[in-house]
């Protein structure tokens, strides 16, 4: 097995030259695309309603809620929803759902194809393993995972929305008044772009586990296993970095009306 520092520099470029490929010649995988999209949707809009919902009502509504209340003013709740849902709880949501359920059953195709040589049959027969299956994986993990983060900004919201109001009687008028004059056009694309980034991580790196799995089922097991845990990790380092240096750019973030 490569080294960590191998296997990240590898990843890394994969990643280059994935986007090299949709950059360079973005024609004739575009139907593939377009189904691996509509899988994922089929496939993760339940999990990331249910989730969001669920975190959003007990992290930020119950806990955020306990403490605002005690000065009274449990409406301010839809504040800050804007810090605890749209920036951080449903962006990192969505991605745990992504890489939980789609990361994973792409790193076991291409895992199973590797073990049954699959794809050295298509290297020896001239067609490009990368742009044939990786690409369009990569594309619609990225596309949908951006997309798929507006779904759990609504339904992370709505978690919010039921504890303030049904758990500690705020006014539901005055929860969305405050929500929405908190609410920037810096934090709504700002966490779009960051959950896009977060997908194209997870494509690349659940690409890149299963393109090189090896030893067998055991070892597309042991790749599954390591692409969720590399991309999680991935994904919390940028996201650290992504939002300080947002924070850091628009200091107005800072401030709660």
């Amino acid at each position: 097995m490569a080294s960590p520092f191998r296997q990240a520099g590898e990843m890394t470029q994969l990643g280059g030259r994935v986007v090299m490929m949709a950059l360079r010649r973005p024609v004739g995988y575009w139907g593939e695309v377009r189904d691996q999209m509509v899988q994922i949707l089929k496939l993760c809009w339940l999990p990331m309603m249910v989730a969001t919902i669920a975190f959003g009502f007990g992290a930020p509504g119950l806990q955020g809620g306990n403490i605002i209340n005690l000065f009274g003013v449990p409406e301010r709740l839809g504040s800050f929803f804007i810090m605890a849902s749209v920036r951080e709880f449903a962006p990192w949501i969505n991605a745990m759902v992504i890489a939980g359920v789609v990361g994973t059953a792409m790193t076991a195709d291409l895992g199973a194809r590797r073990i049954r040589e699959e794809i050295d049959a298509m290297e020896v027969l001239g067609v490009d393993p990368v742009r044939t299956l990786i690409l369009p994986r990569v594309i619609a993990v990225t596309i949908m995972t951006g997309l798929m983060d507006l779904v759990a900004l609504v339904f992370g919201v709505i978690g919010g929305f039921i504890a303030a109001v049904f758990v500690f009687d705020a006014s539901a008028a005055a929860f969305v008044n405050s929500f929405f004059d908190n609410a920037t056009t810096t934090d709504i694309w700002g966490s779009v772009v960051k959950t896009t980034v977060f997908g194209l991580i997870i494509g690349v790196v659940c690409s890149y586990k299963g393109f090189r799995a090896e030893g067998g089922p055991s070892g597309v097991g042991r790749a599954v296993n390591q692409a969720v845990v590399i991309s999680f990790a991935a994904i919390w380092v940028f996201n650290w970095v992504f939002t300080t240096i947002l924070l850091g750019l628009n200091p107005d973030m800072h401030v709660y009306k």
